[in-house]
């Protein structure tokens, strides 16, 4: 059987918004950390951005990975879930591993790259158990356990992002019944989990502050709610009648942008409701074509396609904006912001050409469904 061909629109401008996010929110937090005048802690939309810049990410992931998994079983009669761990070692490992190299190995023996209080001896100290846990894609543990690795720690969501792929197409693969209750089983139970640690009944969990800080980083409830958004729409179910909203979509967009802006903070269900938000904006902009607003064009459609290495590359591009800025003697935002930029997409754009490409080219093997800018190339 021919491989089926999926593409949603404007998927890759929110990959980009996303990852756009996180730049702004680890710029201030390099200026803060390298004595420079900043915004850090004064302004609560430097603040909260990062973070939901990466729940964006998530649900972005939840829904895309959700419907695929949906249209390989529907068109194959079975999901490979073999085939599925190959197609994510392709995409992720690769770049995850250079950059943990190059925290570990190469950016230490470089001054400019040295934050106050991380010098060499402090990035290598544990080394062995370090390394071991960035092997096994537990590095939100590494920062629970043994706190930051410049140019590292940031991959702490690529850890999430894999621990979310390691059970994800096994469940949608053995529950093809009430799926989306599924979805509401993880949610529901990612929440009380989350709340039972906060009470004294946990108190007899080892390492309690630990398992806390790793569930905090565990966002899978995000990615649930994505994967709702997704079952939705494969299966036509008659809710999308209402979700399929030009006002709604309008709406939803114009409040989590007034709510980013204010960097507001929901005392319950912080994340979730920002990711219901996100779920909606993105089942708009990926089939509703009478919302108006399309963000199809070269140049977000090239960002979105590199937003995997603009991620990985942000914190290197940072520090050399920073270091060239101040050599220059004009280290002001209207030059740091755009030079920080311009160097990560330069480096995102390189690597992505002449390193992951390499690997990239071997997935179509093992995809029965091909979506996203591989579309374009099959066609």
């Amino acid at each position: 059987m021919d491989k089926q061909k999926i593409y949603f629109p404007n998927l890759n401008g929110l990959r980009f918004i996303a990852a756009f996010l996180v730049i702004i929110h680890h710029i201030e937090q390099f200026k803060s950390l390298t004595g420079h005048e900043n915004y850090w802690r004064l302004i609560p939309f430097i603040m909260v951005i990062g973070k939901l810049g990466v729940i964006l990410f998530f649900v972005l992931s939840g829904f895309l990975i959700t419907y695929l998994l949906l249209a390989e079983e529907k068109s194959f009669q079975t999901i490979s879930v073999p085939k599925f761990y190959i197609r994510r070692m392709l995409r992720i490992w690769p770049l995850y591993f250079l950059v943990i190299g190059l925290a570990f190995f190469v950016l230490p023996h470089i001054s400019l790259f040295t934050l106050p209080g991380f010098t060499q001896e402090v990035v290598q100290s544990n080394l062995i158990w370090k390394l071991l846990l960035y092997a096994v894609f537990f590095p939100n543990l590494v920062l629970s356990l043994l706190g930051v690795v410049p140019y590292a720690s940031h991959t702490w969501s690529i850890g999430t992002e894999e621990q979310y792929y390691l059970v994800w197409p096994v469940a949608i693969k053995y529950v093809r019944k009430f799926r989306i209750g599924l979805m509401a089983l993880i949610i529901s139970g990612y929440l009380l989990f989350e709340y039972f640690l906060t009470t004294p009944y946990s108190g007899f969990i080892p390492y309690r502050h630990i398992v806390q800080a790793f569930w905090h980083t565990f966002n899978i409830d995000c990615m649930a709610i994505g994967g709702i958004f997704a079952i939705l729409l494969f299966e036509g179910n008659p809710l999308l009648k209402y979700l399929q909203n030009r006002m709604l979509f309008y709406a939803c967009l114009v409040l989590v942008s007034a709510l980013m802006v204010k960097g507001v903070v929901f005392q319950h269900f912080h994340y979730e409701t920002y990711a219901l938000f996100f779920g909606i904006i993105i089942l708009n902009f990926a089939s509703n074509p009478r919302i108006g607003i399309s963000m199809e064009n070269p140049v977000l459609n090239y960002l979105g396609n590199i937003s995997y290495g603009l991620y990985m590359y942000h914190p290197i591009g940072i520090m050399l904006a920073m270091y060239l800025a101040q050599a220059s003697g004009f280290f002001t935002n209207w030059v740091l912001y755009p030079l920080s930029i311009a160097l990560t997409i330069a480096l995102a754009g390189a690597s992505y050409r002449w390193y992951e490409t390499y690997f990239l080219q071997f997935k179509h093997r093992f995809s029965k469904i091909i979506s996203g800018a591989d579309t374009k190339k099959a066609a």
